[in-house]
């Protein structure tokens, strides 16, 4: 039993370490091919194809019970229309643009900010009630602001690179390197201010999809249909501005690899491994992993790309990271509070369920 209860908790640690890692090998890849020609456009919608095809008849596999709630009617059908706009259409074309101008570790930055964004969102939408007194909404209020102040150390201040490159090293700076970690600083805040963006419509996804889940519970179907209606959305988007018809045709290279793998990882594999250690460990136990990807760009970063990190950027990712703990924990306090309160007021009237249900 020891042994067991010691693999139940190393094994989702483990998994989602990797997973994080996966991401910023992908990100990291995903830059390469951009630098090298590839529209990010054409990329985003490549992808969610593929992503798609695999994703529709392995959903119906995964959830092969049958749903209480219809899933073809208008209110799912809309909802799966602003996923799809806000999850794929907007937030990857974003995100892709806005990498192609910065780096993987200002992706890691900008993401930090999806707690604080969705918790400015449910302030003004009056989703959650302005407490001042309340620990947990101090929580929510002070993360928010260290997110942002580490957001913007990111967009102004880069300093010097923390692996300089030396004479000897110039071949690896060259056109021709295997992979590309960092842009020329031209259009960094443009590519910030874009990644901001992206997370931002994130955030706006977040809440679509907890409405939707409780309408119909079905994750791996509502990720399938949502994923559909944002392809098309994008390949519409995309073949008005992306005009050139060579910048659609593949080729047996690195792109199209990249393609596949992106769809299988995106569209199946970090779904499900993040669907089962929700389920083992608690709706906060995924969200927990996001600032593991600052170690793995930093590793990537440090240990194989010359000139491709900045002390301001690993500092500002930092600062991020810790307001993004902090309005986590902000979260997760609010949620206690209420399961207590819940529970309390449960036990003050158990004869009133008892005559509710006779």
């Amino acid at each position: 039993m020891g042994v067991g209860s010691k693999l139940g908790e190393i094994a989702p640690f483990t998994v989602m370490v990797i997973m994080e890692g996966c991401t910023i090998a992908l990100t990291i890849m995903a830059k390469t091919v951009m630098s090298r020609g590839m529209s990010p456009f054409v990329f985003v919608v490549y992808t969610n194809a593929i992503g798609t095809l695999i994703l529709l008849p392995y959903s119906f596999l995964y959830h092969r019970e049958r749903a209480e709630q219809p899933l073809f009617t208008l209110p799912v059908f809309l909802r799966f229309f602003f996923l799809g706009l806000t999850g794929i259409a907007l937030s990857q074309n974003l995100a892709f643009v806005g990498l192609s101008y910065s780096s993987p570790i200002v992706v890691c930055a900008m993401g930090l900010l999806i707690p604080a964004f969705s918790f400015i969102l449910s302030v003004v939408l009056r989703r959650s009630k302005v407490e001042w007194r309340c620990s947990s909404f101090q929580f929510k209020v002070i993360g928010t602001l260290v997110s942002i102040m580490g957001a913007i150390s990111v967009v102004i201040y880069k300093g010097p690179y923390i692996r300089p490159s030396s004479s000897s090293q110039k071949l690896q700076h060259s056109e021709h390197q295997l992979f590309v970690f960092y842009s020329s600083p031209e259009n960094w805040i443009l590519g910030c201010m874009l990644l901001a963006a992206s997370f931002f419509c994130v955030s706006l996804w977040n809440i679509i999809q907890v409405g939707t889940i409780k309408l119909y519970p079905q994750v791996m179907k509502i990720a399938s249909f949502y994923s559909l209606a944002g392809t098309i959305q994008c390949a519409i988007f995309s073949l008005i501005v992306e005009r050139d018809l060579n910048a659609w045709k593949l080729k047996l290279n690195m792109e199209l690899l990249l393609i596949i793998i992106t769809a299988i990882f995106g569209s199946v594999v970090r779904g499900s491994v993040q669907i089962s250690c929700t389920r083992m460990k608690g709706p906060f136990y995924v969200p927990l992993f996001q600032p593991f990807r600052i170690f793995w760009a930093t590793f990537f970063g440090v240990g194989f790309f010359v000139n491709g990190l900045h002390y301001g950027s690993v500092i500002g990712a930092v600062v991020s990271g810790v307001g993004y703990y902090t309005v986590l924990w902000g979260q997760m306090r609010g949620d206690e509070k209420q399961e207590e309160s819940v529970r309390s007021s449960d036990e003050k009237n158990p004869l009133l369920q008892e005559d509710s249900e006779v």
